[in-house]
C-alpha cells in the first residue's frame, strides 16, 4: 500500500510539470518565436503557417507603416503575430523583427504580451529603458526583446517629458505592456 501510494504521488508530479511545459508552437526565446527561428527565411513561412493565414502589406499601401510587414493569423481570424523581413522583396531574407500579438507565445518564464512590467522586470534583466513621446521602451538584451508601456501608466513627471530619465524604479509594477518585440 505505502509504495502504492509513493507511485501515484511520483505520477502526479510528473504530470503536473507537464501542465507547467510551453507548447513549443508558442516558446519565445532569444533566437526563436515559436517555430520561427532567428534563420528562418521568408521563403519558409507558408510552411511554418500552413494551418494559419499570412497576409503580407501591399508595396506603397498608405493605410500600413511598412511595406515589408507579414501579418500572421490563425484559423479564427486572430492575430498572432507582425513580422518585418531584413528585405521585404527577397524571399531568401530572413525575419529582422516580431512583434508577439497572441499571449499565448510566451518565454519560459511565462512572459507573454499579456504581461506586466513586474513580471519583466522579476524574471529578467533590464538592459536600458528608453524614454519616448508616448512610451517607455523597455529592453531586455538576453531575450533580444523589447517592450513598450504607454506612459499612461507612468507618474505624471515621465508623461510628454522625453528629457527625463526613466529607471526601472520609476515603471509601476502594475504597468502593462503595450507592445512586445523580438528584434534579431
Amino acid at each position: 500500500m505505502k509504495k502504492i501510494c509513493i507511485f501515484l504521488v511520483a505520477l502526479s508530479l510528473l504530470t503536473s510539470c507537464d501542465d507547467d511545459k510551453i507548447d513549443p508552437k508558442f516558446e519565445i526565446s532569444s533566437t526563436q518565436v515559436g517555430m520561427l527561428k532567428k534563420t528562418t527565411t521568408v521563403k519558409q513561412l507558408d510552411s511554418i503557417f500552413k494551418n494559419d493565414s499570412m497576409v503580407k502589406a501591399e508595396k506603397g499601401s498608405r493605410y500600413l507603416s511598412s511595406s515589408k510587414e507579414i501579418t500572421i493569423y490563425d484559423k479564427k481570424g486572430e492575430k498572432l503575430l507582425i513580422m518585418e523581413p531584413i528585405e521585404g522583396e527577397n524571399p531568401d531574407a530572413t525575419i529582422e523583427s516580431v512583434q508577439i500579438i497572441d499571449k499565448r507565445y510566451q518565454t519560459a518564464s511565462g512572459i507573454s504580451s499579456d504581461s506586466y512590467f513586474k513580471d519583466i522586470k522579476d524574471n529578467y534583466p533590464i538592459s536600458k529603458i528608453e524614454n519616448t513621446l508616448s512610451s517607455a521602451v523597455v529592453f531586455v538584451d538576453s531575450l533580444n526583446a523589447y517592450f513598450t508601456i504607454d506612459k499612461k501608466e507612468l507618474p505624471l513627471l515621465y508623461r510628454g517629458n522625453t528629457d527625463q530619465k526613466i529607471e526601472a524604479q520609476n515603471i509601476p509594477d502594475s504597468a502593462k505592456v503595450k507592445h512586445f518585440w523580438v528584434s534579431w
